[in-house]
């Protein structure tokens, strides 16, 4: 592989993904993009993003990079954006944060006219135990390539913030390829301050079958946020004994089944709260709470304010920035 400069492309995903070694020309027909970005820092890193419309259903297995031992980061549907008539869409996922290996095949699906924004960052093994340093011997199951890691990484204000500066902000005239290198670079330091917070890290090297298990576990937990699902009904999902399955998600996820339920719980109630202009009382009763106290308990736990502390700071911010 040729060491080159960096280099920027702007609106053309097949120079693009020609220039990293990844196979999309023949899905571009399903896509009806809004604009794409991407910038290219051979033989170590590449970083994209962009926003794009489905034409129709259809399903994509992912291919492999030229970044050798390549890591993938991706900052799925973070930042809103509306399709090119100006209309408004719908996501077909909520935000993730996801990490894998380049090693370990995704299979993708889409819905006709859905909209996806992302930002990703393809960075090889070897460059990211560099930038590290020091901070590296605690994400081992990173460069060892004997495992096969899955990681999915819950959303902070400091990374939905530099995801919005990236995409939103007006770019420099000059060195762009190196303004946008710093913001991946920003972008990961996040990402590894909130991954450095998890108790354990991975242990078991995954296949593409039990990641893809671990998400209908995931998916069926997010299906119903007001009554939590049995071991029993999850463990038939997956296909695992109930050891495997907890083991599994809480390294995927980074969290135990119920407390991961519990909070995408009050991530929903901070929804309503915040969207729905409802009570505490029935954001709590929607989610499945009959005692208001426990609910508090709980959203404080999971938000870092009680419920009505929450809304009154809503409620600040809105008559802030109606006031300028």
């Amino acid at each position: 592989m040729k060491n080159t400069s960096s280099q920027y492309f702007d609106g053309s995903v097949e120079q693009f993904t020609n220039k990293v070694g990844v196979t999309f020309e023949e899905f571009l027909h399903y896509f009806q993009i809004n604009f794409f970005k991407g910038f290219i820092f051979l033989p170590d890193m590449a970083m994209h993003f962009g926003s794009f419309v489905t034409n129709e259903d259809f399903t994509r297995v992912t291919g492999t990079s030229d970044i050798k031992d390549g890591i993938g980061f991706v900052f799925y549907n973070i930042f809103e954006d509306k399709a090119p008539d100006g209309t408004d869409t719908e996501p077909l996922e909520p935000p993730y944060v996801r990490i894998f290996p380049y090693s370990i095949r995704q299979t993708l699906h889409f819905k006709k006219g859905t909209r996806v924004t992302h930002v990703s960052i393809s960075i090889s093994a070897e460059y990211l135990k560099d930038l590290l340093r020091e901070d590296a011997e605690h994400f081992e199951y990173l460069f060892d390539s004997t495992t096969n890691f899955w990681i999915e990484e819950l959303m902070t204000d400091d990374i939905l913030r530099t995801v919005n500066d990236i995409v939103r902000k007006e770019e420099p005239l000059t060195m762009k390829g190196f303004y946008y290198k710093l913001k991946a670079m920003e972008l990961l330091f996040y990402l590894f301050e909130s991954l450095k917070k998890r108790e354990s890290s991975a242990g078991l090297k995954l296949s593409g079958k039990e990641v893809q298990a671990i998400y209908r576990v995931r998916d069926k937990i997010v299906s119903s946020l007001d009554q939590p699902s049995t071991i029993a009904t999850l463990k038939e999902i997956a296909g695992m004994n109930e050891l495997k399955l907890r083991k599994v998600f809480t390294q995927v996820f980074g969290m135990g089944i119920y407390d991961y339920y519990q909070h995408l719980r009050m991530k929903e109630a901070a929804r309503l709260l915040r969207e729905e202009n409802i009570s505490v009382s029935e954001a709590g009763f929607q989610m499945g709470f009959e005692n208001l106290g426990h609910f508090t308990k709980v959203f404080e736990k999971h938000i870092g304010k009680k419920p009505k502390k929450y809304v009154q700071s809503l409620n600040l911010t809105n008559l802030r920035r109606h006031s300028k």
